[in-house]
C-alpha cells in the first residue's frame, strides 16, 4: 500500500498518541518472569509489541488482552517452545527474548522478517556467550539460544545500546552470577526502572549498574505513557506547518528519551511543556507545540541516545528551518530497519531539499520544501512516517513507496494525525 500526504491547513488539537513501544515490550517481558499477576494498562498494541505478547505465549507464559490496551500476564518459569520464535520486525523482541530466555535456562530459535534477519546480532550474543550462553547459527537471524546462565559478567556497554544492557541484565535475573553493565554513554534506562519497580535489587554506582542478590520479581500495575517518538511526528508536523497548535497529553519525558523536544526548543520551536510528574518511576507530562520560526542547530553524537528513534523526524523539522543543521553521530542509523542515514538524505533530496550524508553526520539545508516525489522506504516504518509529515509541508504531495509497516510501531498514525487536520491519502496501484 502506497500513502500521499498533501500540503495541509492548520494542525491543531490534542494528538492522541500510542503508549511507549520500549515499555510495552518490558512490561511484558517482566510481567512474564515476575511471580503472581501483572496488568498492563495502555499497552501499545503494534505487531512489534504483539510479536513479543505472541512469543511468550510459546515460551509457556499465560499473556491475554481484556480491553483495549489493557493486558494480563500470569509470570513463572518458563519451558522451551515446540517451533521457532517469531518476532516479525522487532529488535527489541528479539534481544531481550535472547537474554530472557538464557535467564530462564530453556532452548529457543529466533527468526524474524527480511528486515530483522539483516540486523546484526553480534552485540548481543557476544555478552550473552561471555555468560555461559550457548547459541546455533551466526551473527544474523535464525538464530538458537540455551541456557542456563553460568557465568558472571562485567559488561561494557559500547556502543550505547539498550537492548544489549537490558539482555544481559534480563539473563541475569535467572542466575545467582555477579553481573554488572557500565555505560561510558548512558542509553535509556527502563529497564532498570522496571527492575526496581518489579521488586528487583541492583545498585547504580555512578556509570555501573549492578544486579544484587534479590532477583525476583512481583507481579504489578505497569501504567505505560505515551511513546515520544510517536508524539514526535505530531510536535514536528505542529513546527512546520502553518499555523498549527498541536498537544500531546501524558508523554513519555524521561531524560533519555526526552532528547527530540529538547531538540525542538534549541531550534526555535514555541513549545511549553506542562503538568510533569513521575508515575511507576517514569517522567511523564503534556507538551505543547505552535508554529513559529525555526532556526538550523548543531547537534553531537553524545546527544543521539536520547532521540535515535526520532532522527528522521528532526530532519524533517530540519528541512522546515532557516539556515543548516548538521546531526552528528548517526553510524547507529545505518543498522536500524533500514540505512535510515542514506534514505533521509536521499528522500529529502527527492523532495527538493538540500540534504547530505556526511560520514555519520546528516546536514540539512532548510527552506522551501517543493515534494512532488515518490520516497523509498525499504520497509522502514520511521522513515515512511517522517515523510508523509514532510509532505504537510510541501508544495507538491509527497508519497511513501510502501505503508503497511507503519502498523509495527504505530498502526493509528494515519488516523491520529487525520483528526489534527492532515491530508493522507492511499493512492491507487496502477
Amino acid at each position: 500500500m502506497k500513502l500521499r500526504s498533501l500540503a495541509t491547513g492548520p494542525l491543531t488539537g490534542a494528538f492522541p498518541v500510542p503508549g511507549d513501544k520500549s515499555l510495552s515490550h518490558r512490561a511484558l517481558i517482566f510481567g512474564a518472569l515476575a511471580e503472581g499477576e501483572t496488568v498492563v494498562a495502555g499497552l501499545l498494541e503494534s505487531e512489534d509489541v504483539l510479536a513479543t505478547a505472541e512469543a511468550l505465549r510459546a515460551f509457556g507464559v499465560r499473556v491475554e488482552r481484556f480491553g483495549p490496551g489493557r493486558w494480563r500476564v500470569l509470570g513463572g518459569r518458563w519451558r522451551s517452545p515446540d517451533a521457532p520464535i517469531d518476532c516479525g520486525n522487532s529488535g527489541t523482541a528479539v534481544r531481550l527474548l535472547m537474554g530472557a530466555a538464557a535467564g530462564q535456562g530453556v532452548r529457543a530459535t529466533f527468526t524474524g522478517d527480511a528486515s530483522l534477519s539483516k540486523r546484526p546480532m553480534r552485540r548481543v550474543k557476544a555478552p550473552l556467550e561471555a555468560m555461559g550462553v550457548r547459541f546455533e547459527g551466526g551473527d544474523t537471524l535464525p538464530m538458537t539460544v540455551e541456557g542456563p546462565v553460568t557465568r558472571g559478567i562485567a559488561h561494557v556497554n559500547v556502543p550505547a545500546s539498550a537492548q544489549v544492557k537490558s539482555a544481559v541484565l534480563l539473563a541475569g535475573l535467572g542466575s545467582d552470577q555477579p553481573v554488572e553493565v557500565a555505560e561510558p554513554v548512558p542509553s535509556r534506562d527502563h529497564s532498570e526502572i522496571m527492575l526496581a519497580e518489579f521488586g528487583v535489587a541492583f545498585q547504580r554506582d555512578g556509570t555501573v549498574t549492578r544486579l544484587g542478590a534479590g532477583r525476583r520479581l512481583s507481579g504489578r500495575l505497569v501504567e505505560v505513557a505515551g511513546d515520544p517518538s510517536s508524539a514526535a511526528f505530531a510536535l514536528g508536523a505542529a513546527a512546520i506547518v502553518p499555523g498549527s497548535e498541536v498537544t500531546v497529553k501524558d508523554v513519555l519525558l524521561n531524560p533519555h528519551r526526552s532528547g527530540f523536544v529538547m531538540a525542538l526548543q534549541r531550534m526555535g520551536a514555541d513549545l511549553a511543556m506542562a503538568n510533569i510528574r513521575e508515575r511507576g518511576g517514569e517522567t511523564i507530562g503534556d507538551v505543547r507545540v505552535r508554529f513559529g520560526p525555526l532556526f538550523g542547530a548543531e547537534f553531537t553524537a553524545e546527544e543521539i541516545p536520547s532521540m535515535v528513534d526520532e532522527i528522521p523526524m528532526l530532519a524533517v523539522v530540519a528541512a522546515g528551518a532557516r539556515g543548516e543543521t548538521r546531526i552528528e553521530g548517526l553510524d547507529e542509523l545505518r543498522h536500524k530497519e533500514s540505512d535510515r542515514l542514506a534514505l533521509m538524505a536521499e528522500g529529502l533530496s527527492a523532495c527538493g531539499v538540500e540534504a547530505r550524508a556526511d560520514g555519520d553526520a546528516l546536514v540539512i539545508q532548510g527552506g522551501p520544501i517543493r515534494g512532488g516525489a515518490s520516497v523509498r522506504t525499504e520497509g522502514d516504518h520511521r522513515i515512511a512516517m517522517s515523510h508523509l509529515v514532510l509532505g504537510l509541508a510541501a508544495e507538491q504531495p509527497v508519497t511513501v513507496d510502501e505503508a503497511e509497516m507503519i502498523a509495527t510501531s504505530f498502526p493509528t498514525f494515519r488516523d491520529a494525525m487525520k483528526a489534527l487536520g492532515a491530508r493522507i491519502e492511499e493512492v491507487a496501484e496502477q
